[in-house]
C-alpha cells in the first residue's frame, strides 16, 4: 500500500515560480504531494516550468499556472479575486517573487519598482488571501527576504522613495528586504490567535537570474566575481521548502530563518514599532488593510 505524501491534499501558491529558487520550491512542494499553483509573468517560461515540475513530480501531480505581473497592485488584486473564486482553501503561500533593481523605474501605479515587487505585492497578496488561508485551518505564509536587510531602512516619505535623485539600487533592494521581515513580524502578531503562521528567510547567495539587463555595471561585475562562491537554486530553496512543509515548524511564527534554522536579524528588523509603522504605510499605498 502506497504511503501518502506529506503534503497530499494541500494547496500551495508560489510566486516567482518560473525560475531559480521559486521553480525549485514549487517543484519540491509538488513532489511532496501538494497541488501547486505557479505565478509568473512570462507565458513561455511558465509553461516550461509547469512541464518540468509535472515531469519531476509525476503524472498524478496537479500543477497549474497563473500569469500575472505582480509589480502592479491591480494585478495582485486580479490574481486574488481569481483564487478566491476557484479555491476553497490555501494551505501554503510562498512569497518568493522578487527583483534586484536596475535603473530607477516607477510602475504605472507610481511605486518604485523593487518596492512594489518585493514588498507591496506580498503585503497585498497575503492580506487578500487571508480568507483562504484561514479556511485551511493551519496554513503557512513563507516570505523570501535576504541578509541585505541589514543595511536597509524604511523611508516613510513616498516622494523621497520615488525620487530619482535619492535612488540607489542597493538601498532600494535592502529596504525592500527589510520590509519583508517587518511585514512578517507584524503579520505574525496580527494572526497570533489564528492557525496561520508567518515566517521569512534568507536563501543564501544563490546563482539565479536576479540580475536584470538594466542592473548597474558595478553590480554586474560584483555578481560575476561572486558567482563561483554562490550556491545552486536547489540549495537556496531548501529553507523555503522547510518552512512550507516541515512538521517541526508548524507552530513557529514571526521568525527569520537561514539554512533551515532560526537566524539573527538586524535590530531594525526586530523593531515592533517600525513593523506597525510599515503596515500603515503599506495599507495607505496599496489601499488594502
Amino acid at each position: 500500500m502506497a504511503v501518502p505524501l506529506p503534503l497530499a491534499g494541500k494547496t500551495a501558491l508560489v510566486t516567482g515560480a518560473t525560475s531559480g529558487i521559486g521553480l525549485v520550491t514549487a517543484r519540491e512542494l509538488a513532489c511532496l504531494g501538494a497541488r501547486v499553483l505557479l505565478v509568473g509573468r512570462d507565458a513561455a517560461r511558465a509553461e516550461q516550468a509547469q512541464a518540468d515540475i509535472q515531469l519531476a513530480a509525476g503524472p498524478e501531480a496537479h500543477v497549474h499556472v497563473k500569469r500575472f505581473d505582480l509589480s502592479l497592485i491591480r494585478n495582485v488584486q486580479s490574481l486574488a479575486d481569481e483564487l478566491l473564486r476557484e479555491l476553497n482553501q490555501l494551505d501554503i503561500l510562498v512569497n518568493n517573487a522578487g527583483i534586484m533593481p536596475g535603473a530607477f523605474t516607477l510602475t504605472e501605479e507610481g511605486h518604485e519598482l523593487s518596492w512594489a515587487t518585493n514588498h507591496l505585492a506580498p503585503y497585498a497578496l497575503t492580506n487578500l488571501l487571508l480568507p483562504l488561508l484561514d479556511a485551511a485551518g493551519r496554513a503557512r505564509v513563507v516570505t523570501v527576504s535576504s541578509m541585505a536587510h541589514w543595511v536597509g531602512e524604511i523611508e516613510a516619505n513616498r516622494e523621497v522613495r520615488n525620487s530619482p535623485d535619492k535612488y540607489s539600487w542597493l538601498t532600494a533592494y535592502a529596504d525592500s528586504k527589510l520590509a519583508n521581515i517587518l511585514f512578517t513580524q507584524e503579520l505574525a502578531h496580527r494572526l497570533d490567535l489564528t492557525g496561520i503562521t508567518a515566517n521569512c528567510l534568507h536563501p543564501g547567495m544563490v546563482n539565479t537570474g536576479l540580475i536584470r539587463a538594466d542592473t548597474s555595471t558595478v553590480m554586474k561585475a560584483l555578481w560575476s566575481m561572486g558567482r563561483p562562491f554562490m550556491i545552486t537554486p536547489e540549495q537556496g530553496a531548501r529553507t523555503s521548502v522547510y518552512l512550507a512543509s516541515a512538521p517541526e515548524v508548524g507552530g513557529i511564527s514571526g521568525r527569520y530563518f537561514a539554512n533551515c534554522r532560526p537566524a539573527r536579524s538586524s535590530n531594525r528588523a526586530q523593531n515592533r514599532t517600525e513593523a506597525a509603522r510599515l503596515w500603515r504605510i503599506s495599507a495607505e499605498e496599496t489601499g488594502i488593510e
